[in-house]
């Protein structure tokens, strides 16, 4: 029986039984961050090779994650996009997700029949048919899996970044807006990577500071 919140297979059976001949599991991450990209990924699995544990990124440890992710790219069609910070300030943070999600499905090596999305909206302007899950990555492996791949792949470069900019934390808190990357923001000013149509940075950024210490 399968585990309240375990993403399975159904949903892409279910278009596969109605002439679906390629699905792709569709997730971004990175939309609450107060710096870097957004991220998608797109995923077509191998329902003969899925590889095992795959779950709700944020519900699997960094170690699961990077196994799952090194053995997709090994066992099904991958591919990895992005929204730039400054695409973010200019779009907004939905619509730079949405440009991430359909860049993610136009890299895949194929065209899918069906790309099953996370969320409740569907981006305009993806390369095929789509339908939106809403907690799509709980309920569609597909979905699961390109959360897990747009994770780690996201997290890598914030850890890149970290090495640049070392007293923000990205590498532990992947530009998050924890308490210590607020008070670095405080204490070191705002880098060209931090997302200034976010209130946090914007209000730095003219002197409408208000945190509580």
């Amino acid at each position: 029986m399968t585990r309240k919140n375990t993403p399975d297979y159904s949903l892409e059976t279910l278009a596969l039984d109605h002439g679906a001949r390629l699905v792709a599991g569709v997730d971004e991450v990175g939309r609450g961050p107060l710096c870097g990209p957004v991220t998608a990924a797109a995923v077509i699995l191998d329902p003969a090779h899925i590889p095992e544990g795959i779950g709700d990124s944020k519900s699997l440890s960094p170690t699961k994650r990077e196994r799952i992710a090194a053995e997709l790219w090994q066992v099904a069609q991958v591919s990895v996009a992005h929204a730039s910070v400054e695409e973010i300030d200019r779009l907004n943070i939905l619509q730079a997700s949405h440009l991430a999600m359909c860049r993610a499905v136009a890299g895949l090596p194929v065209v899918p029949d069906l790309a099953l999305v996370d969320g409740n909206r569907l981006p305009r302007d993806l390369p095929c048919p789509g339908q939106a899950i809403v907690k799509g990555d709980a309920r569609s492996l597909s979905i699961a899996a390109a959360s897990i791949v747009a994770k780690v792949v996201r997290d890598r470069i914030m850890v890149d970044l970290a090495q640049q900019h070392p007293a923000y934390g990205w590498d532990q808190n992947a530009g998050y807006p924890t308490k210590a990357h607020l008070q670095a923001l405080l204490d070191f000013g705002v880098t060209p990577h931090h997302r200034r149509s976010f209130r946090p940075v914007h209000n730095i950024l003219y002197q409408e500071v208000s945190i509580t210490r």
